[in-house]
């Protein structure tokens, strides 16, 4: 049982690209593919979720050498502790290489965009 779906499904991203693998089946929910959708619009996957007939979302991920590769995940907000963040103190992750993934009332986020929007949300986690 998944108590943390969204650990979950960074952390399916993250161990695929390391090993080398080209797609990765996580299972669905409308968040997870608010999610994948966010991370392939800023290049972080090669291509959008597809849903398959039994209630799974593949993804193709890109290749180990590219740019914007998958080298880590953080969990920030957790089950447990929820962590929020105001508009005025959203900064730029590793120095914008970077993003911050934040839930705003004006839908998913990165830190980037709810800082011009001037939103402020749960901080869900920190990719690079």
């Amino acid at each position: 049982m998944v108590t943390d779906p969204i650990a979950d499904l960074i952390t399916r991203l993250k161990n695929a690209q390391v090993v080398g693998n080209t797609s990765v089946t996580v299972d669905a929910s409308k968040l997870k593919e608010a999610i994948l959708e966010l991370l392939f619009q800023e290049g972080y996957l090669k291509s959008a979720p597809k849903k398959k007939k039994n209630n799974t979302l593949e993804v193709e991920l890109l290749p180990l050498d590219a740019e914007k590769a998958i080298k880590g995940v953080q969990r920030v907000s957790k089950p447990s502790r929820r962590m929020y963040i105001k508009s005025d103190s959203i900064r730029p992750f590793r120095n914008g290489y970077g993003r911050t993934i934040i839930s705003t009332p004006k839908g998913l986020l990165t830190d980037k965009a709810a800082s011009k929007a001037g939103v402020g949300g749960e901080v869900l986690f920190k990719i690079w």
